[in-house]
């Protein structure tokens, strides 16, 4: 058992299409205070169908903790905002607020922008390796169709699915951040948020949601468009 769930851990850490690839290695180790605001925020949630524990606060930068913010913009409340150059999700609230959230995002070559919808929305969504993955990877191939929902899986404990004129990026808002490397850009294209974050979200945000996300010039250079990522990764990139 402890051999299948250390695979299981390495494969969503290495292998999915919105996982991290460098897990926590970048945290230099210096601790970060906490409120106790934030230790509600990220407190415990024992009556999730899988329970999460606590956050590790003293990992997570207070900047990349969930807050309400000073945010001008054109765009109407209900709007999410992805500033990929800035690391932040914006839920647009109105008369210049916005709930911030710290996000990771698609290294470059990997990443996606435009104006999207939230079509769908899943707790503890199925992730489904693309053929290709599989292909490359034998490691993959028992979960050809779908990784059940829980801690194991890339997306986490949510999932937001974004479509564009009816159709499917193949791109994610979802959870299974870790807090150390919140601020990066290290998944294969989708938006990932802590499972806290990503939960929250979750509840504040009904299907149909306008999301607009930003381009960041530096890791978009060789991100291709989403029809050309629709072609490389198959049917679903993440889940």
């Amino acid at each position: 058992m402890l051999h299948r769930r250390l695979f299981l851990v390495g494969l969503a850490a290495s292998l999915s299409g919105c996982a991290s690839g460098n897990m926590d290695l970048d945290w230099l180790g210096v601790a970060y205070d906490v409120s106790e605001a934030d230790r509600r925020n990220y407190a415990a949630l024992p009556r999730e169908r899988f329970p999460i524990p606590a956050a590790d606060l003293e990992k997570l930068d207070p900047k990349f903790r969930r807050q309400l913010v000073r945010y001008e913009t054109a765009e109407p409340a209900g709007t999410i905002v992805v500033d990929t150059p800035r690391r932040y999700l914006y839920l647009v609230s109105g008369n210049g607020r916005a709930m911030r959230y710290g996000i990771e995002v698609g290294r470059e070559g990997f990443g996606w922008n435009g104006t999207a919808t939230i079509a769908r929305k899943a707790e503890w969504p199925t992730w489904t390796p693309p053929a290709e993955m599989v292909a490359r990877d034998p490691r993959t191939a028992p979960y050809a169709r779908g990784m059940p929902g829980g801690p194991e899986n890339p997306l986490g404990a949510r999932a937001l699915y974004l479509y564009q004129d009816g159709r499917d990026t193949l791109y994610r808002i979802h959870g299974g951040g870790r807090p150390s490397t919140l601020g990066k850009a290290t998944s294969s294209g989708c938006i990932r948020l802590l499972d806290h974050d990503a939960i929250d979200l979750f509840n504040r945000t009904p299907t149909g949601t306008r999301t607009v996300v930003l381009q960041d010039p530096l890791l978009s250079r060789k991100a291709a468009p989403a029809q050309a990522a629709r072609d490389a990764q198959g049917e679903d990139a993440s889940g």
